[in-house]
């Protein structure tokens, strides 16, 4: 196994790894709307933080070598589920190979997030 990590996406808010390569697998942790230059979340609505999910998700995939057409499966949580049609849209301008995909609303997200991506990709 090895530890993934980039300054590009926000640094892990607890015990964990951004993402972790075990064989040709990469398991990204999920990725909140933490923008990494300013260490807390600065977007406000729910477009704005899917944007920067999904910016942090494409940082850390680059620095394992890879990029969003590899994701195979993506789960994604919304604090709230009348975001959903608004962050799919989001969603579709970056995942557009259209992996296999859980979304669930929870009841609440850390630091306050609208929404949270976490991926798996193939690496080759």
């Amino acid at each position: 196994m090895e530890i993934i990590h980039t300054d590009k996406a926000p640094a892990a808010v607890g015990p964990y790894s951004q993402a972790i390569k075990a064989g040709n697998t990469l398991y990204l942790s999920g990725q909140i709307a933490i923008n990494p230059v300013e260490g807390k979340i600065v977007a406000k609505t729910i477009e704005e933080q899917a944007e920067q999910c999904c910016k942090n998700v494409e940082a850390v995939l680059a620095a394992a070598g890879t990029d969003m057409s590899h994701v195979v499966k993506t789960t994604c949580f919304l604090a709230d589920i009348a975001d959903f049609k608004a962050f799919n849209e989001v969603y579709a301008k970056h995942f557009l190979s259209k992996p296999a995909r859980s979304c669930v609303a929870v009841k609440d997200l850390p630091a306050g997030a609208l929404c949270e991506v976490e991926a798996t990709a193939v690496l080759s």
